[in-house]
């Protein structure tokens, strides 16, 4: 019987020392690598409608630039907003398409969208009044030729 009884005190002080040292282990490790790496934690990621933007040349259409995009933006920051940014974003990316004059499909050059993820940051956040959009990333940037788009 008292075999019996070392035995299961045995066990319990195993048991709760090999737990005790797992937990400490781990929180060292968090305290060592933890810091140095960027943490998406907390973080959605959260896709807008395409934007369609007509493409004017010396009064005619030549065709449209469709962009989707996706925003990543804090979860709880979206959940106490008013109003969901998305059609901010989709207003400001059709303003500054629609205005740009750099955007010429007659003569093809590389499009800086770098440039364009930025500006559509800031003033989306602008005229949210806070930052709400972390990063905006283009998941699809295409041009359409007015003889492609199928009307009915």
């Amino acid at each position: 019987m008292m075999k019996v009884l070392v035995a299961g005190i045995w066990m319990a002080t195993t048991m709760l020392a090999s737990g005790y040292g797992t937990t400490q282990y781990l929180a060292s490790q968090k305290r060592i690598g933890g810091e140095d790496e960027p943490s998406f934690v907390g973080l959605d990621y959260e896709t807008v409608k395409p934007v369609n933007v007509p493409v004017l040349f010396e009064g005619t259409l030549q065709g449209y630039v469709v962009a989707k995009l996706v925003f990543t933006a804090d979860s709880d920051v979206l959940r106490r907003l008013p109003v969901p940014p998305h059609p901010f974003l989709v207003d400001e990316a059709f303003r500054r398409l629609y205005s740009d004059d750099t955007l010429d499909f007659s003569n093809l050059e590389r499009y800086d969208l770098d440039a364009l993820t930025e500006h559509l940051k800031q003033k989306t956040n602008a005229r949210i009044g806070r930052k709400v959009v972390h990063d905006v990333l283009v998941e699809e940037f295409n041009y359409f030729d007015k003889n492609d788009v199928i009307t009915h």
